[in-house]
Order: structure tokens, then C-alpha cells, then sequence
């Protein structure tokens, strides 16, 4: 049987890097079709300074111990506020056999995305 990590490893091809991101845009369409969980890595004193109100919140430290709450039947899509940490998370999250991706531009970018008017392209009723 082989090592998830071994087989991580073994993946790091720079040609595939872009399979290991989502844009914000196509996350929303995945999104909005259920496609897709949006997945908050942030430590709860970042969460209790800023919210995004959809979502799981599970802070990256505390990923193994909750990854029974993860749906396996959606695209994980990770975030941070920048990339750093979610690329991380996500890289561990396919380790242990999730379908996951780090969402570009981060949550900074998807709350810029969502500001004012575009706060509608989201859908929360789903």
C-alpha cells in the first residue's frame, strides 16, 4: 500500500499546478450549484475579527481531528485570507483521498468579489 504522502509527493509536477486551484468565480458557480463546500481555515481570533457567514469553518489546525465533518461528495474548496495556509490544508486534504482545491485570490479576494451588488451572486438558500 502506498504512503498518501508518497503519492503527494510523487505529484508535484509544476504542469499540474493549476489543477490544485479554483478561481473565485468558477467556486461561486460551483458554489451556488452544490456543487462545491467552502471550507475556512482561519484560527478563530481571525474569524472573530472578520466573518464570511457561509461555509464550514474548521481552523487548518484542527483538520485531522474533524474530518468526518467534510462532505466526499463535493469539491472541497480552501481557503485562507491569502493562499498560503489553504495550499497547505488542501494538499493535505488530497492526501487523505478528498477532492480539494485552494480557492485563488483568497478569502480577501473572494470578499472583494462579493462587495456590495455582488453579494447577490452568492446563494446562501441552497
Amino acid at each position: 500500500m502506498n504512503d498518501p504522502l508518497d503519492d503527494l509527493a510523487a505529484g508535484i509536477d509544476p504542469a499540474r499546478m493549476g489543477q490544485a486551484k479554483i478561481a473565485i468565480d468558477a467556486f461561486i458557480a460551483a458554489y451556488n450549484q452544490g456543487e462545491a463546500e467552502l471550507i475556512d481555515i482561519r484560527v478563530a481570533e481571525e474569524t472573530a475579527v472578520w466573518q464570511v457567514n457561509f461555509g464550514l469553518r474548521i481552523p487548518a489546525p484542527e483538520l485531522p481531528a474533524r474530518l468526518d465533518e467534510l462532505p466526499k461528495d463535493k469539491l472541497l474548496v480552501i481557503a485562507c485570507p491569502h493562499t498560503d495556509r489553504s495550499n497547505m490544508a488542501r494538499s493535505y486534504l488530497v492526501a487523505r483521498g478528498f477532492n480539494a482545491k485552494y480557492l485563488e485570490g483568497g478569502l480577501l479576494g473572494l470578499v472583494d468579489r462579493l462587495k456590495g451588488v455582488g453579494a447577490q451572486d452568492i446563494c446562501l438558500d441552497r
